[in-house]
């Protein structure tokens, strides 16, 4: 670790800072001890050595041959107020990618050398400017696609994700110096530390660790965008709905079951959050190899799925749908569904009915009682409809389920319900955990930190429980230190540092 620290703080490196191809402006990085010195050698303007730190300086780039390459910007910022905590110069030069070329080309021969991918930004984390855990929300600012990803990159570049951290390690070192004072007089069985204390204080870190760790599954669904699978028999109107939502056919649709025979993916952002929205086989019973291979392909979608959109088509049988329905909420009881009740248009216009009534009318009855809670008004042909549903189920009414999901009345024509499946989309993205109060864990290494953390702090707790000796419990404390320390750096190896720098750009 240190001689890592010690190569980086002796040379100087130099990178493209902005994205490859051709732009009206084009950023190229310089770091190091000899950063100012080597940009001075090539300038035309102001001395740059000179200059105070963070201010930007107009003038022109000369090759070593002599040759005027660019008319540009260059801002110095002195270490230690910089990114790196080095001596940093930023050259804005013009977009062309032979400028950058020959510039950077030129860079290097008068004594930087290329960047390594993440090394701006592990000088910062080396020198102290932020931990670890701030260096990977760079990168996942950097990636950030949707406003709820951008201010989950912000939060933890901001260092409140840390700082969080920080105060439980503080809480836990206050456990362990106690645990390790009863240790130094363990002959004369001395008991410094209350049992009773103790127990509460870790209870009280592990709830902390625990919520933390929980809040991973919706942090990184928001990160990379929540999955939803849009799911249903054939001809339901699942590939309408598809290109209803991205606003674009982005699906073939016609009137043929079984047209899709494979997943078809594209994302929305609703609110700022990022969806990504997967079309599916219908789901039957298929002798056709390819369509059976799309339905499987659709199943195993469903079970990785954050939230599934069920479409119900009343124009075809209901009992399979709901059977089908059913026995998925039974196999995934946590999956979030929202039921379609599709095809609204053809029912309140008479153009077809619904079908169906006579094959299972009490859970036809329960769908639709649910859409009259959940709308304001319907049409006085509905509520006759449903009239005519309630005195043909009135016997069967008793084996209606009583955790029946209420469904929205939509149709994929007229759009009608759509409002409100984006109100039902936006309330479960975040359902168990509000990101606009709460910190949420975006990073799997830090969920993984997290759990194993989690994990020796519940063994230390069973042994005050079980009133075991104390340097036991002492371990188990330890070993949480280790793991929570990991996650903002305090404690890391050269190997972990070049595992999570090597997935940066070359440029950060």
């Amino acid at each position: 670790m240190e001689q890592l620290k010690k190569t980086m703080t002796t040379d100087t490196i130099a990178a493209v800072a902005t994205a490859p191809g051709i732009g009206g402006i084009a950023v190229i990085r310089v770091s190091g001890p000899e950063a100012i010195n080597i940009i001075e050698s090539a300038w035309k303007g102001k001395m740059l050595s000179k200059v105070p730190s963070h201010t930007v300086s107009l003038g022109r780039y000369i090759a070593t041959d002599g040759t005027l390459l660019d008319e540009a910007v260059a801002t110095v910022f002195r270490g230690p107020r910089s990114f790196t905590g080095e001596d940093v110069v930023e050259l804005s030069v013009h977009g062309s990618r032979w400028i950058q070329r020959e510039i950077l080309s030129d860079i290097i021969r008068r004594g930087a050398r290329t960047a390594e991918p993440g090394e701006f930004t592990q000088r910062a984390f080396l020198n102290g400017r932020i931990d670890l855990a701030q260096a990977e929300g760079v990168a996942d600012l950097i990636a950030s696609n949707s406003r709820a990803s951008h201010r989950l990159a912000m939060t933890q570049t901001r260092g409140n994700f840390s700082k969080e951290l920080d105060r439980l390690r503080d809480k836990l070192v206050e456990f362990a110096s106690l645990l390790e004072l009863e240790l130094d007089f363990s002959e004369e069985d001395v008991e410094f530390a209350d049992r009773s204390r103790l127990l509460e204080l870790a209870a009280t870190i592990l709830a902390k660790v625990e919520r933390l760790a929980e809040s991973y599954s919706s942090g990184a669904a928001l990160k990379e965008g929540l999955p939803v699978v849009i799911a249903g028999v054939p001809n339901a109107g699942k590939s309408s709905l598809l290109n209803l939502l991205l606003g674009d056919d982005k699906a073939i649709v016609t009137d043929i079951p079984g047209t899709t025979r494979d997943t078809i993916e594209d994302t929305v952002e609703l609110d700022g959050i990022l969806y990504r929205f997967i079309d599916t086989a219908g789901l039957r019973d298929s002798s056709d190899t390819v369509e059976a291979i799309g339905i499987d392909r659709a199943r195993a979608k469903m079970r990785d799925a954050r939230i599934i959109i069920w479409m119900i088509d009343p124009t075809s049988p209901l009992s399979p749908q709901l059977d089908e329905l059913s026995a998925f909420r039974a196999s995934k009881p946590e999956a979030r569904i929202i039921p379609l009740l599709n095809k609204s248009d053809l029912h309140s216009s008479s153009q077809k009915p619904l079908a169906s009534t006579q094959n299972n009318p009490a859970s036809a009855l329960s769908l639709l009682s649910s859409l009259s809670e959940s709308s304001d008004k319907t049409e006085s042909s509905e509520r006759s409809d449903k009239s005519d549903w309630s005195e043909s189920s009135a016997s069967s009414e008793s084996s209606t389920s009583s955790d029946t999901i209420p469904p929205i009345l939509f149709s994929t024509k007229t759009a009608q319900g759509l409002s409100e499946l984006r109100s039902r989309l936006i309330s479960l993205a975040t359902e168990g955990f509000n990101p606009q109060e709460e910190l949420m864990v975006t990073n799997a290494r830090h969920y993984e930190s997290l759990i194993r953390g989690a994990s020796s702090l519940r063994r230390a707790i069973q042994g005050i429980e079980a009133g075991i000796s104390a340097d036991f419990i002492a371990q188990d404390v330890r070993e949480t230190l280790h793991h929570l320390g990991t996650i903002t750096g305090s404690v890391t190896t050269t190997d972990l540092l070049h595992s999570i720098f090597s997935r940066f750009c070359i440029g950060k």
